[in-house]
């Protein structure tokens, strides 16, 4: 007698299904550092002196060559007029040399003697003209004063600090990351920045450089990021606070599976012996696949299967191909 069960008699199972789509399985990591300036300048004195004007405060836009503070410079200044008077008397005494000198009325070595003493006039007059501009300090460079730590009266010797120029035009942020993750980061790759004192206006910033080398106690390599041109004009300033999202692993259109959708047919899980149950026509066929990355509850599938295909996305190992079943809830 045949025992075998008739169609009409064949169990149907009702299982949750999952569609086979595209999906964005990048890892991100956040990290968040201080806002800071690409390049500051700190300026100090190279002569002494009395702070005799200011020409600038905390806060001011200054175009390259602006006068920033002038020192009382009275007494190099009269070094300066001795020294001018000294050469003036040095030029006379050469010209009349030369005179003699062509004359055959004088020696090469006398004529060579005034010679000197005329460079070192020169040469002297030359120092004291530099000193004096010592006595006013200009911008090297277009900028914004961030500090001034001199007030007017005051006196000041060579290497005081004196003001910091701040160029406002390129803000960056310094990040530490992971030696494990600093080889998926690359030059120019642009990356999404929230500032705490502005978290309604996200920026779009840019990897500028991967310093070469990691710090030897933390491991970490620092990742410079470039906000843009505009931002000092957006209101970001230095010291805020950013959060920078990196894109470490960019998988943003993977196809993927819930990973209780996947099954391994022994302990070792290598790919030949990976597979899923694809539902197709109300009954479950075995296909093996690829895998990938796994983010979360989702399994990156590189090989196997296609978009829109519908797989049994739970209890997977406890069915067998061929069974009849009926979907009555989706995942994802």
């Amino acid at each position: 007698m045949n025992h075998t069960s008739s169609p009409m008699a064949e169990r149907t199972i009702a299982v949750a299904a999952a569609e086979v789509q595209s999906r964005d399985l990048s890892r991100r990591l956040v990290l968040s550092a201080t806002v800071q300036p690409l390049q500051t300048v700190r300026l100090a004195a190279q002569t002494r002196g009395i702070v005799q004007q200011l020409h600038v405060e905390v806060g001011d836009q200054v175009e390259q060559g602006d006068p920033l503070l002038s020192l009382d410079q009275a007494e190099q200044g009269a070094e300066l007029a001795r020294a001018e008077a000294v050469l003036e008397q040095a030029k006379l005494a050469y010209q009349r040399q030369a005179e003699l000198y062509s004359r055959q009325l004088t020696s090469s070595a006398e004529y060579q003697a005034q010679a000197a003493e005329l460079r070192v006039a020169e040469s002297e007059f030359v120092l004291w003209q530099t000193r004096v501009a010592f006595g006013t300090i200009v911008a090297p460079r277009a900028a914004v004063v961030s500090q001034r730590w001199v007030e007017l009266g005051e006196s000041i010797r060579e290497q005081d600090p004196l003001l910091e120029l701040t160029d406002m035009s390129q803000l960056v942020v310094h990040l530490g990351v992971s030696e494990l993750d600093v080889a998926h980061l690359t030059v120019g790759q642009q990356v999404e920045v929230k500032l705490d004192a502005l978290p309604q206006h996200p920026i779009t910033g840019q990897i500028r450089r991967v310093f070469p080398t990691a710090e030897l106690s933390s491991r970490f390599i620092t990742v410079e990021v470039a906000l843009p041109g505009t931002a000092y004009q957006q209101g970001i300033r230095p010291g805020y606070l950013a959060r920078v999202n990196l894109t470490i692993d960019a998988r943003e259109q993977a196809l993927a599976i819930p990973v209780s959708a996947l099954i391994s047919s022994d302990e070792s899980s290598d790919d030949e012996n990976q597979y899923v149950m694809l539902i197709k026509d109300d009954r479950l066929l075995r296909q093996a696949v690829t895998t990938g990355v796994q983010r979360g509850q989702w399994l990156e599938i590189t090989s196997g299967i296609e978009a829109g295909d519908v797989v049994l996305a739970a209890q997977a190992s406890d069915m067998n191909e061929g069974q009849r079943v009926r979907i009555v809830g989706w995942r994802g």
